[in-house]
């Protein structure tokens, strides 16, 4: 049987043993970006945080396995400083819209991570309690719950089945919730304020959903005292930003015969209207601390109600160039960077933007599909490597045109066997964080659209699992605790906080997501998710 070597734009080379299966070659790994360029640069005063809707759609007509890994539109957004960024300091809040191998409850839609990267990866973060608690139980504590009506499981938030370009709009601005700290764990090592609150603005839900602890960022310069006052606990956001679409592993195979090599790539898609063009990116704001840090501390210190409606004045808007910029590669293990083969994005894809705040593609007809219904843009699965000036470049070439002797047409590359998902669970002993001094009411159960089922109790807000690990005192709890029904009395879920979108449609979360606290538990608790499970196992309980 002939041996076919297998990549992915972005990503990792795989071993096809049979026509119909195949196996990740470990060691072995490429990648590659959509970057999206802005203009102009942003004055460095417009550090107060960021808000941007990406499009949300099926990049991939089926899921082909956890191997699957690809973001769509998003940012990087790391601590700004007076000079250059630290070489040896990497930390940021990197989550967005994807797919990612740790996914244990895909959907064809993305879902939603938080992507909190500690210093220098020694601690990440995706969701409230998402983390590995055998080997990083202090990594889960890092984010905690503000709003009392979204739950946000630890596989990440899930979106209404059947999204398709519809717009998800999110952003991270900091808010005053705790006091500057003098110490950190007893040491005299100063601790910031600024916890970074994630809001969102769907169809079915708006504002503030949780916040990173000062503590989560911090706790690296405990042993590493030249970290003090360079974390996200007491910096500002870096103004210019990175906004580009990751992908790190697509399925595709490549098969080298005499009369030359071609390639075949699952099958990706992107959204379109009826004249073949995407909104991918709209409304890309950073906006100064007028906007929200400073007026929400002056209502925690006494002064007027802020009704936490973000405004446009006091944020700067970035547009985009008329550029398609992609660096997707496919190319065997072992290829010299120099000859690793690019994707024919100029000729697939033209900017498109309707307005100076959106940035999509129109699509090449001839060589893209539209769909029978306008609302999908059908990449080619097929090409053929050519060189150019010496340079290796694939060519979309029909199916006809490819010799059966490359055996890629008879490709699957979709998994035959489905694995039950391992459960997400917390910690459940006597004297865990989560029993004591415990939760206000539950257990309560949601089926979400994914095949899960999640397990959720209330917690009065200062009682929660993460502020019991963020070193605070109790007295800084009580604190909190104010500060938390203040917001929530006020900041209710259906009220606009993120300027809306200048195109499209907004898109929706999963509704079952979406909760309605128990009488008595509306102000001041929050549902925190303590298990996630297939659908399928036997019982809900914690």
């Amino acid at each position: 049987m002939k041996r076919l070597l297998v990549l992915v734009p972005g990503v990792v080379l795989m071993l096809l043993t049979s026509a119909t299966r195949a196996a990740v070659l470990p060691g072995v790994q490429a990648d590659g970006y959509m970057i999206i360029p802005t203009r102009p640069r942003v004055a460095k005063k417009y550090d107060g945080g960021f808000s941007m809707y990406s499009a949300a759609w099926p990049l991939l007509l089926r899921y082909p396995g956890n191997q699957f890994q690809s973001g769509l539109c998003g940012t990087w957004m790391r601590a700004q400083y007076a000079g250059k960024s630290p070489s040896n300091l990497y930390s940021d809040i990197e989550g967005g819209l994807g797919w990612w191998r740790s996914t244990r409850f895909p959907t064809a839609a993305p879902k939603f991570h938080l992507g909190g990267v500690a210093y220098n990866w020694h601690r990440i973060i995706d969701a409230p309690y998402s983390a590995d608690w055998k080997h990083n139980p202090r990594a889960g504590y890092g984010v905690a719950q503000l709003s009392p009506w979204l739950l946000f499981p630890p596989d990440g938030l899930t979106l209404k089945p059947g999204t398709n370009g519809q717009l998800f709009g999110y952003g991270y601005l900091p808010l005053p919730l705790t006091d500057p700290q003098a110490t950190t764990d007893g040491k005299n090592v100063p601790m910031g304020n600024h916890c970074w609150t994630l809001f969102l603005n769907t169809r079915n839900f708006r504002g503030p959903v949780c916040f990173f602890t000062p503590y989560f960022w911090n706790r690296s310069a405990i042993t590493r005292p030249e970290l003090v006052g360079k974390l996200l606990d007491s910096r500002w956001s870096h103004a210019n930003k990175a906004y580009q679409m990751e992908t790190q592993y697509l399925p595709a195979a490549i098969s080298r015969i005499s009369s030359g090599t071609y390639a075949r790539l699952g099958q990706v898609s992107f959204p379109a209207d009826r004249e073949g063009r995407s909104v991918l990116l709209n409304r890309l704001l950073c906006y100064s601390r007028e906007a929200l840090w400073d007026p929400v501390k002056a209502w925690f210190n006494g002064g007027p109600a802020v009704s936490g409606r973000l405004s446009v004045s006091q944020a700067f808007g970035q547009h985009f160039p008329p550029v398609v910029w992609s660096t997707w590669k496919l190319y065997a293990g072992g290829t010299a960077k120099s000859q690793r083969g690019s994707l024919p994005w100029q000729h697939l894809a033209n900017a498109f933007l309707p307005d100076p705040a959106s940035y999509g593609f129109v699509w090449n007809r001839p060589l893209v599909h539209i769909g029978s219904h306008g609302n999908r843009a059908l990449l080619p699965r097929f090409y053929k490597l050519l060189y150019v000036n010496k340079k290796a470049k694939w060519q979309a070439v029909h199916a006809a045109d490819i010799p059966d002797a490359t055996q890629l047409k008879s490709i699957n590359f979709y998994a035959k066997k489905w694995r039950r998902p391992k459960p997400y669970t917390t910690p459940d002993g006597p004297n865990s964080a989560f029993k004591k001094p415990g939760p206000a009411a539950g257990p309560f159960y949601a089926h979400l659209s994914d095949g899960s089922v999640v397990t959720y109790y209330w917690y009065r807000f200062e009682d929660q699992p993460a502020l019991l690990h963020a070193d605070l005192s109790q007295a800084e709890r009580d604190k909190m605790q104010i500060r938390a029904e203040m917001i929530q009395r006020l900041w209710t879920k259906n009220r606009q906080y993120l300027p809306p979108p200048t195109q499209g449609t907004v898109a929706s979360l999963d509704s079952a997501q979406i909760v309605t606290p128990p009488k008595g538990l509306a102000i001041g608790y929050v549902p925190i998710v303590t298990r996630q499970q297939w659908a399928g196992d036997r019982g809900t309980g914690q």
